[in-house]
């Protein structure tokens, strides 16, 4: 699984955070930082974090194509 966070469009809400701390997390107040390849075992986790996303800013697979993953946040593994 291949994810992509626009930062742009993240307005720091977290919710990502509560559903699937081990793959994002914020860094200060508002910068987000995450695993652009999460494990499988947090694949469930990541769904219900892309559909809470209160600006959909959090892209899946295909939708984060392998040029946008080139440009992907900091690991927190």
């Amino acid at each position: 699984m291949q994810i992509v966070v626009d930062l742009n469009r993240c307005q720091g809400y977290a919710q990502c955070v509560f559903l699937a701390p081990r793959v994002f997390e914020l860094h200060g107040e508002e910068a987000l930082r995450y695993s652009p390849a999460p494990p499988d075992e947090q694949a469930e986790r990541v769904r219900r974090a892309v559909a809470a996303c209160p600006v959909q800013a959090i892209l899946v697979g295909a939708q984060a194509g392998p040029e946008a993953v080139a440009g992907a946040g900091a690991d927190v593994r």
